[in-house]
């Protein structure tokens, strides 16, 4: 239990030092890093919620939802590259 509430408290930190640095990131590529790290530690959170709960369709959700990040993590690279490899 402590456990948990010590990993909310880190991802919550973290949430924290994501937005700012995607409000005064110097460039879109940190801005979309911190994006990233956004939406995962909220994922992280939502997961250490469901476990708190005991809710099994939360687990889904953030299956679900690693997928979709995932997958615009890669078309957001793709974008800021313009396409080069």
């Amino acid at each position: 239990m402590i456990g948990i509430l010590f990993g909310v408290l880190v991802l919550a930190a973290s949430v924290l030092v994501a937005g700012v640095r995607m409000f005064r990131g110097p460039n879109d590529a940190n801005r979309a890093i911190a994006a990233d790290l956004l939406f995962f530690a909220v994922v992280g959170l939502i997961a250490l919620f469901g476990v708190l709960a005991m809710s099994p369709p939360v687990f889904d959700l953030v299956l679900i939802a690693t997928l979709v990040g995932f997958l615009a993590t890669l078309s957001l690279a793709r974008a800021l590259t313009k396409g080069r490899r």
